[in-house]
């Protein structure tokens, strides 16, 4: 709930510092990956707030519409941020590798998580125990692996918007702040997991 908090609070603080270059992340997206050779990715505007992601598998960056079309620091940050994804899928980085390996299993373990919940933390059930203990490490390792692909990506991002002009020095804190309170909720949420499957752990022992 801080991490979330945290992040809500930056962002909203930073989307409403307009950068002095006026450039959409539309475009800093674009102007990040070209850089880097990536000519293959569409941009695309979604729906939602905060619900920007990279599509590995149809190779498709998504940008909520305020980052889309804004040109605060904090949406020049996330665009560039997504742009950093589909180049470290462009060059064939390991861990995003992994992570996309580790999305089916995971994403049973998450449909098994409300029957986790309810049998094994509220009533004790053995066999559930059990069973959480195996989708809890499911997903604290994807969210383990996920911590270095969220932080490699804000590393491109940082480098690559000063590089390439879009933003200068004055404004590099903004994006960072931006990134990091960003990251914050990935750090969250690999805790939580873990503490849960020492947690279930300790009460399969009982």
């Amino acid at each position: 709930m801080w991490a979330q908090s945290k992040v809500a609070s930056t962002y909203k603080k930073y989307s409403q510092v307009q950068s002095r270059s006026r450039v959409t992340g539309r475009e800093a997206a674009d102007y990040v990956m070209r850089s880097a050779g990536v000519n293959d990715v569409s941009i695309v505007a979604i729906r939602g707030h905060l619900t920007d992601h990279y599509d590995p598998t149809h190779k498709r960056l998504a940008l909520s519409e305020e980052n889309y079309r804004g040109t605060s620091l904090a949406a020049l940050g996330v665009a560039a941020h997504e742009a950093g994804h589909a180049i470290q899928h462009n060059v064939g980085y390991k861990a995003l590798k992994l992570r996309m390996a580790l999305i089916p299993i995971t994403n049973i373990s998450s449909k098994l998580l409300p029957f986790v919940i309810i049998g094994g933390l509220f009533f004790g059930i053995l066999g559930l125990i059990k069973l959480g203990i195996m989708v809890y490490l499911v997903l604290t390792v994807f969210q383990l692996v996920t911590l270095p692909v969220e932080f490699d990506a804000s590393k491109r991002a940082k480098a690559q918007l000063p590089n390439l002009g879009i933003i200068d020095q004055s404004e590099i804190p903004g994006v960072s702040k931006t990134l990091d309170a960003a990251g914050f909720t990935y750090v969250a949420a690999f805790i939580a997991s873990l503490g849960n499957l020492l947690y279930l752990i300790a009460l399969s022992r009982r």
